[in-house]
This record gives structure tokens, C-alpha cells and sequence, in this order.
């Protein structure tokens, strides 16, 4: 099939001279020729014509206008989950504007043509879940701005090439469920700066772990190595990997103590499970049984004599285990307690955020490395014990909120905002500390557990960058939330300026700030919360600012409240301080929102979130808006403003055309803006396998202009 398709394509000229489609056209044609014929070929490629002047509108593929061609180019192929079988054709490397190939999770076969890698644009590379074989292409990283290569459940094999060094933009490499073999090369990890996910799994590598992929400083979530045949002691420069990287070395074949520094502390023993020789901590395997065992020890020379002494009795022997095992416990336990205890003190924050209500916090910000997700709530959870059905009192989750409902009722009301989640009041009370009140439906009478335990949960969330609930109010025609009053308004508001205009109060410094917390915040609220919450309405509206422009998140567990207590909060009045009102439900279009969370039905996800925050980041950048609401006709609108500054970066626009004017005069902030924008689209992926989890963003972003 590979030899008859030049004489294929030069048919094609010959017997059309004036042939309509375009030369990128006549490429994808090739990978049309490439797939078996079957039902699955006949849905997938019922729209790629030969008559048509361009592929552009062919399903999977995706096109962008460029400064050096006339007409739209081809930057994208994606056709996973089709079950296309056939194989690769070199002539998609003729494709010098793809940035994008996707034929995940098919049925192709055959080598990865080496040729493919002269489409020099490329980017993405995620062919994960076919039937490949053949070694690595050795011209891969003739890509200089290869960043994404997905190989994994192939049957890939052959050593892994050192030339991969060359790939310098490289972030995620995912080899796992191969056939590769040899050792890992030494020479590789050095120059990969960006690399931030590492997946080797499942191959037959061998011989011991290079010692500097210790200096990954960029790699986040997992490095993982397992079920391979990798030998001889761990090195101890794993430890200088960042701490929140978690590892997998299972099933390998490695030995000798297990290092205790640094990210080696941080470990679970499910980290190294079936390495019969690694002793040491978090295994429930001391070292010095390892020296004593049979196999090795000092006990299994050959008696010398005719006599021996008499042993150990076997109670003795019982006695003697149990004591080394709660010493080894005790010790671990020891360890730990230091290790977290110097974390949080050299970090000089607490990332609970737990602050007596009225009393402002100006400590330092904390960053998500210092989080601990451990059992801090439960260390908590007094405060929230059950409650008996309660109706017509103001119950306080937070212990140091002492007023009562008539107070509340009698305090000095303001009204703040008006929505679908209800109408919020800013509520002075008599000690001159205002408080943010937030009313509800009126249904739900029979969902009072449920609306308890969720409100209990919201409760619980303590964190310097996350708007505290301090109390609740439950009677069958009302129901009020009290949080804290954030008083510098949000970050929406800031955006636009205090009089509708264009921002001229945020500088780069301060909208880095606003970032780094709105990030912090987010992946606590999906990392350690209670409930691991999904916000699902990340936006500028519901990030609020103090007076030191330091971010509280707003609205996280909102909608599952206001589907409990049922009745639209629009539908009827009521009054606090005296002034009454009638809720409307003014919902625009949420420009935010990802892809997916468009699609009725879809459940939110952690990863909406994180399209959403890339929005906000872009949003920080260039001072444009993607709302469409007519009440924001005073910002600067984009219909799409995640596309538009992709176009921007593809067709090399100056960064100055793109980013908020008021922030060009602030050249020694160019390098950090362009690091951000990297962040931006990396959350701003399309497929949201790719995005990263709010943990590493945070990471990423914390390494900015530190």
C-alpha cells in the first residue's frame, strides 16, 4: 500500500491539471489512502473530498489563517476513538504548520515514519492506544517546539535515544506499555528543563536509575518507572526532585536502603512494593533485618564444629521482633513529625487559613507547596458536630461568630449583587465588622440533612485565598449563608476600573499576585478539601480582592445548596436590615466555561476549573474580556479570546499586540508575562486529558518571578 501511493498522488495531477485542492489537502488525502476501508472508515472520512478547494471543513481536521500563506493552513489532526485501522504515512510531515496529531486510542500499525517529524511545527504528538511498533524515529526532536509526546500502549521497542536530549520545550513524555529495553541513558534528563510529566512504565529497561533525573526541578505529579527491570540502589538525587512528585518504582528489581531526604520523606511505601531487597522507611522492612537475613546474613555461613550454642528461645524471639517493629514505627513517626514541623515554620504560613472572624490576616501568602493534605480536617471536626434539626436560629460554624439572628436582622443592609445562586447583602453588624449574607430558595424542607451536611463541608474549607462561611440559617421560608465581606470588590470590577474604564490600578506585579492565590486556592479546594470540591463557575466575578489586592475564591459549592433547597431564590422577597427586595436571576453567557462543560448533561469536572482559571490568567494578560453580557460593554471583548491568542502565537504576533496596554511600560515584567501565558494554554487545552491538575499550575506558577 506504501509503494502504489506516489503513483497514487501523481495521478492526481495528471489526469487533473487544474487541480482545486490544496497541497495540505492532497497531504490528509494520503491518510485517507493509509486506512483500511471499513464502517469505520466510511463515517470517519465522509467529508474528505477530493473536489473541494480545501480541507479545512473536513471533520478532525483543524485550520488557522498565517502571515506566510494566502490561505488557511492546517494546524491540527485529531481523530481518536474511531477505530481507524491502518498505518502512519510519511506525507503528513509535509504539513509544516501542524501543531497538533491525535489518532489516539485506533488500530494503526507499523513504524512511526520518520519523516513525519519534517512537519516542523509540531507540538503535540498523541498516538497512545494503537498497534505501533518499530523503535523511536531518530529525527524526533528535529521538532525544536516538540512538547507533548503520548506513545504509550504501543509496541514500541528498541533503547530509548539519547538524542532526546534535543528536545528542549519537551514537557510530557509518556512511553508506558512498551516493548523499549537497555538502560535508561544518563545523558538525557540534563537539558530538559520543561519537562513535567515522565512516564517509563511497563517496558523492560534495565540496569540502574540515572542519577540526575534528580534534576528535573520542573517535573510535577508522578515519576514513574515501574514494572520494568531496573537494578542496583536508588539514587539519593531523587531527593532533590521537587516534594510534591510522587513516585512509582514498583516491581523492579532494586535494592539497599531507601534514602530519607527530601522528596524520598515524602513517600508511601506503595511507592516501591515488590523490590524483594529495598529496606528501610516507609517499608515495614528494617535494613538490619535485611543484613541478618538468611540469603545474605551473618547467620548463613557454615557451622564450624560439632557444637553449637543454644538459640534464642522462640517467645524470646517473638518479644525481640515486636519491640525492633514499634522502634522502626516510633522512629518513622519521629521523622515525620520534624519534617512537617520545619516545612510549615520555613514556609511561615498555615495554609487553613484559620482566622478568628473579625480579625484580618496579614501574613504571608502561602504557596500549595506548603499544603499538607493530611488530617487537619479531622483534627477539626469538633466544631462540627451534629446538629439536632434546628429552624429559626442562626447556627455558627465558626466558633468565634457569636451574634444572633436578630442582631443580624436589625444590622445595617446593603445590597451587593443579584444572580442565580440568590441575592447577597452586605450586612454591618453592631461591632461595625460587615459580613456578606446570602440568600436561598425557599424549597427543600425535606432535604435539611442534606443541606446541613453540605453547608458542614463548605464550613470546613480553610484557606488564606477562599471566602470563609461563618454561619448558616434554616427555616422553611428562608435560608441565609454569612461569610466574610471581602471589601475591595472583584476582580471583575478591578479589570474594568473603578468607573467602567479600561484598567489602569492592576500592575504586572499585583495581577501576578491575583493569580498565584486564585490558583492556590483552587488546588486546595481540589486536592484537600472535605469533598475535593468542583467549583464549576471560575471567573473573574467570584475571585474578590482585600485591600492588599490578596484573592478570596467566592461560590464554590453553591449549585449543589441551591438544588437542595429547590424553590428559584428569584421567586419570592424578604428583607434583612430593614430593606426588602425581590431577587432577580440575571444570567448571562459564561465565557469561561470549558468546551466540555458546554455540552448539556456533562458532570463538572476538576479540569473545567482549570480551563476556566486559563481564561481568568489570559484575561490578567491582555486586558480583554470573553464575555459577551451587553452589562460589560465598557470592557475590551473577544468572542473567543482562548483562540485568539492562540492565533496570536502561532502566526508570531508580537507579545506587545497582545497583552494589556498599560502593562508594556513594564519591560522587566515581559518574561514572567510570556511564562504565564505558557500556563494560560497549557489549562486552556481542548482535550482535557492534557490539562494540568490545578496542583501543578500552582507549582508553575509560585516558580514566577520567584
Amino acid at each position: 500500500m506504501m509503494k502504489k501511493l506516489p503513483l497514487f498522488l501523481l495521478l492526481f495531477f495528471l489526469l487533473k491539471p487544474v487541480f482545486s485542492l490544496s497541497p495540505d489537502g492532497l497531504s490528509l488525502l494520503s491518510l485517507k489512502s493509509a486506512v483500511d476501508i471499513s464502517q469505520a472508515f466510511s463515517s470517519t472520512f465522509s467529508d474528505w473530498n477530493e473536489n473541494d478547494t480545501t480541507p479545512c471543513h473536513w471533520s478532525g481536521v483543524y485550520c488557522t489563517n498565517t502571515t506566510a500563506s494566502p490561505e488557511p493552513r492546517v494546524v491540527g489532526i485529531s481523530l481518536p476513538g474511531r477505530n481507524l485501522r491502518g498505518y502512519i504515512p510519511s506525507e503528513l510531515g509535509t504539513l509544516i504548520y501542524l501543531r497538533r496529531l491525535s489518532l489516539r486510542n485506533n488500530h494503526f500499525y507499523g513504524s512511526i515514519p520518520d519523516q513525519l517529524f519534517n512537519a516542523t511545527s509540531l507540538r503535540s504528538l498523541f498516538l497512545y492506544g494503537n498497534n505501533l511498533s518499530g523503535p523511536l524515529p531518530p529525527s524526533i526532536c528535529n521538532v525544536s517546539g516538540l512538547q507533548n509526546v503520548d506513545l504509550s500502549g504501543n509496541s514500541l521497542s528498541g533503547s530509548l535515544l539519547e538524542s532526546l536530549k534535543d528536545c528542549k520545550q519537551l514537557k510530557r513524555l509518556v512511553l508506558a506499555r512498551n516493548k523499549f529495553s537497555g538502560e535508561i541513558p544518563h545523558g538525557i534528563w540534563p537539558g530538559l528543563n520543561n519537562l513535567v510529566q515522565l512516564d517509563l512504565s511497563s517496558n523492560e529497561f534495565n540496569g540502574s536509575i540515572p542519577g540526575n533525573i534528580g534534576e528535573l526541578k520542573s517535573l510535577s505529579g508522578t515519576l514513574n518507572l515501574s514494572y520494568n527491570h531496573l537494578s542496583g540502589k536508588l539514587p539519593i538525587s531523587l531527593g532533590d526532585l521537587p516534594v510534591t512528585v510522587s513516585f512509582d518504582l514498583r516491581n523492579n528489581n532494586l535494592s539497599g536502603e531507601i534514602p530519607g531526604k527530601g522528596s524520598f520523606a515524602n513517600q508511601g511505601p506503595t511507592a516501591f512494593l515488590n523490590n524483594p531487597l529495598l529496606c528501610g522507611f516507609p517499608l515495614q522492612k528494617s535494613c538490619a533485618d535485611s543484613i541478618l537475613s538468611p540469603s545474605g546474613g551473618r547467620n548463613s555461613g557454615p557451622k564450624s564444629g560439632g557444637t553449637e550454642k543454644k538459640g534464642l528461645s522462640q517467645g524470646s524471639i517473638v518479644l525481640i521482633s515486636v519491640a525492633d517493629a514499634a522502634g522502626v514505627v516510633l522512629v518513622g513517626l519521629i521523622i515525620v513529625y520534624i519534617y512537617w514541623k520545619k516545612k510549615d515554620s520555613s514556609n511561615g504560613c498555615s495554609c487553613t487559613g484559620k482566622t478568628k472572624f473579625g480579625r484580618k490576616d496579614k501574613g504571608k501568602l502561602c504557596s500549595f507547596t506548603s499544603l499538607a493534605c493530611t488530617d487537619r480536617f479531622r483534627n477539626e471536626d469538633s466544631e462540627f458536630e451534629d446538629h439536632e434539626r434546628v429552624e429559626g436560629k442562626l447556627v455558627a460554624i465558626d466558633k468565634s461568630f457569636t451574634f444572633e439572628l436578630d442582631e443580624l436582622l436589625r444590622a445595617s443592609a446593603y445590597v451587593l449583587g443579584k444572580s442565580g445562586l440568590g441575592i447577597v447583602y452586605k450586612v454591618v453588624l453592631g461591632n461595625g465588622v460587615p459580613v456578606a449574607v446570602r440568600r436561598l430558595g425557599e424549597g427543600g424542607e425535606q432535604r435539611y440533612k442534606e443541606f446541613v451536611a453540605e453547608v458542614q463541608a463548605i464550613g470546613k474549607v480553610k484557606h488564606p485565598n477562599i471566602v470563609r462561611l461563618r454561619a448558616y440559617y434554616w427555616a422553611p421560608g428562608e435560608k441565609l449563608l454569612i461569610s466574610d465581606f471581602i471589601p475591595n470588590g472583584n476582580l471583575a470590577n478591578a479589570m474594568k476600573g473603578r468607573n467602567g474604564q479600561s484598567s489602569t490600578i492592576l500592575s504586572w506585579s499585583i495581577r501576578l499576585k491575583i493569580a498565584k492565590g486564585t490558583a492556590c486556592g483552587l488546588a486546595f479546594l481540589h486536592e484537600c478539601s472535605p469533598r475535593k470540591f468542583v467549583h464549576g463557575d471560575v471567573k473573574p466575578s467570584n475571585v474578590h480582592l482585600d485591600d492588599d489586592y490578596r484573592p478570596y475564591i467566592s461560590d464554590f459549592g453553591l449549585n449543589r445548596l441551591i438544588n437542595i433547597t429547590s424553590a428559584n431564590p428569584s421567586s419570592a422577597g424578604g428583607s434583612i436590615g430593614g430593606l426588602s427586595y425581590k431577587s432577580i436571576r440575571t444570567e448571562g453567557t459564561n465565557d469561561y466555561r470549558a468546551p466540555e462543560a458546554r455540552v448539556p448533561g456533562n458532570r463538572p469536572t476538576q479540569k473545567w476549573d482549570v480551563y476556566s482559571f486559563g481564561v481568568v490568567l489570559l484575561e490578567l494578560l491582555t486586558g480583554k474580556s470573553p464575555a459577551l453580557s451587553p452589562t460589560t460593554s465598557t470592557a475590551v471583548e473577544v468572542p473567543d479570546l482562548v483562540r485568539w491568542v492562540r492565533k496570536g502565537f502561532e502566526e508570531d504576533i508580537p507579545m506587545s499586540d497582545m497583552i494589556d496596554p498599560v502593562l508594556l511600560e513594564e519591560v522587566q515584567g515581559k518574561e514572567e508575562m510570556l511564562a504565564v501565558f505558557d500556563v494560560a494554554l497549557a489549562c486552556t487545552e481542548v482535550d482535557p486529558e492534557i490539562r494540568p491538575r490545578m496542583k501543578t499550575v500552582s507549582e508553575n506558577l509560585e516558580r514566577i518571578g520567584a
